[in-house]
């Protein structure tokens, strides 16, 4: 039994491909774009050293070229900030007065406890407050 060349080709692509899923490396899945050119060279009648060319040449051209594009798109992806922490540096309101020793205040539609920063400082109901942290269930407001 005489397995033709871009069978082979095809068998190194999908082993590529088994550590591209399990490390999530993109450079396997590169060399295994690679060896698929390699497989259409082969299936297109190209000989050995042309197959190797192929493969050699795909697989450096895309490390070359979509390796740095993907970084510097990883590296300029927005931080969302989710929970607590995205309630950090926003305004509310206070409904009950708030000092060192506590009170309430209309944070993102909801009641929260609330103490001010200083302990020396209060805020009166209806005044605008800015949230500096969340400590446990109580925003820290100055």
């Amino acid at each position: 039994m005489d397995i033709d060349a871009w069978v082979w080709w095809l068998i190194g692509a999908v082993g590529l491909g088994i550590p591209l899923v399990l490390t999530a490396m993109p450079e396997f899945g590169m060399f295994a774009v690679g060896a698929v050119a390699a497989a259409a060279t082969a299936a297109l009648g190209g000989g050995v050293v042309a197959q190797v060319l192929v493969f050699v040449v795909v697989s450096v051209a895309l490390i070359a070229v979509v390796r740095p594009i993907a970084n510097r798109h990883r590296d300029q992806r927005p931080q969302h900030r989710s929970g607590v922490d995205a309630l950090r540096g926003r305004t509310a309101v206070v409904l009950e007065r708030v000092d060192g020793a506590g009170g309430r205040i209309k944070l993102a539609g909801e009641v929260w406890s609330a103490r001010s920063l200083d302990a020396d400082t209060s805020f009166e109901p209806g005044q605008s407050v800015d949230v500096v942290e969340i400590d446990g269930a109580t925003a820290v407001v100055m």
